[in-house]
């Protein structure tokens, strides 16, 4: 090991494809690392079922989970709501508002744990990766920052050779070849990438898409009233029933 490489890497750890090649590739990068995979528990549903057993099988050495999903709801969620924050008209940020809290919390865990590096599994042509490091430099700008993507070393730059790879190490991944289909949700959103989404002139496959919601043909043909209540700009009831913002 050399002596500015990490010592000690905090990954945002998903669970999928992306990330979890990524930590045995760290471990071949940097021989002596060690690798602490940081889960968020932003209301993914099932995605989480499993993932510290799996992290450790892909490499971690330390596997930190946290449940944000009312911090990620009150505080991140319902300021973008009363901002009526879209993106070109159409798309709600559901994924872009979450990365500042993983970095966030990465750094909390970094010093917890006394790692001396961050790290993100975001491609170098998105956005992705300007909101995870500009809340890694923010926070503290002494922590190493490690971006595979950008590393010329990084070999694993499509989803083919990601899967060879992860085959080849053993590391166990929801998806093959011959079925590339990518999701990232959370309690605000679900988004879709793979498959024949990437091909504009076929249509998405509806029952595997309509995760959080269903298509129209299959939804009751009456109406019903809902009453929500708002304070402050922040929703706290539903029909009466108050609760927490991630319950909402």
């Amino acid at each position: 090991m050399n002596q500015s490489d990490p010592k000690k890497i905090v990954l945002a750890y998903s669970g999928g494809l992306d990330t979890s090649v990524i930590l045995p590739w760290l471990k071949e990068r940097y021989p002596g690392v060690k690798l602490v995979a940081f889960a968020a528990e932003l209301g993914q549903g099932d995605e989480l079922k499993g993932i510290e057993d799996k992290a450790r099988k892909s490499g971690a050495d330390e596997v930190v989970i946290m449940d944000l999903r009312q911090e990620f709801a009150e505080k991140y969620c319902f300021p973008m709501l009363r901002a009526h924050a879209i993106y070109e008209q159409d798309y709600l940020l559901g994924t872009s508002i979450a990365r500042p809290l993983i970095a966030a919390k990465q750094v909390e865990v970094a010093h917890q744990t006394g790692a001396d590096a961050v790290g993100h599994g975001a491609t170098g042509k998105g956005n992705d990766q300007v909101r995870f490091e500009l809340t890694y430099m923010a926070l503290d700008p002494s922590l190493k920052i490690i971006a595979p993507w950008k590393d010329v070393k990084f070999e694993l730059r499509d989803r083919e050779s990601a899967v060879e790879y992860a085959q080849k190490h053993n590391v166990p991944i929801p998806v093959s070849k011959e079925k590339i289909y990518s999701q990232d949700r959370n309690l605000w959103h679900i988004s879709h990438e793979g498959a024949e989404i990437e091909h504009p002139d076929r249509e998405p496959n509806w029952d595997k898409c309509l995760t959080m919601t269903s298509p129209l043909s299959k939804t009751p043909n009456e109406s019903e009233v809902v009453e929500v209540e708002f304070d402050s700009g922040n929703p706290i009831s539903v029909n009466g029933t108050k609760m927490t913002g991630d319950k909402l």
